[in-house]
């Protein structure tokens, strides 16, 4: 059996988070080429954005990666103590013989 795991962000919040990336990111380039600087300047600084936008891509996809691993980890260790307690008679009496 398989179950979904909750959202936990809106549609509302996602949407502004794409867009707050997307505006950045435009500005960023804009602000590059209306530079008053020479074409290698421009041409290093927009390798640096690039670099710091994938940078920041690969971090946001290890740090998802990492918290769903630990939702997964305690979800098992949770099934196990879900199993463990409906396993359990504490009045049982245990025979000594």
């Amino acid at each position: 059996m398989t179950t979904s795991v909750p959202r936990k962000t809106t549609t509302a919040f996602f949407v502004q988070a794409v867009l707050s990336f997307a505006i950045s990111l435009f500005a960023a380039c804009v602000a590059i080429v209306y530079l008053p600087v020479g074409i290698w300047i421009r041409a290093f600084l927009a390798l640096a954005l690039l670099y710091v936008v994938t940078s920041a891509f690969t971090l946001a996809k290890c740090i998802r990666d990492y918290q769903e691993s630990s939702e997964v980890v305690s979800r098992v260790d949770q099934a196990r103590l879900d199993k463990l307690l409906t396993e359990h008679d504490p009045f049982k009496v245990h025979s000594t013989g």
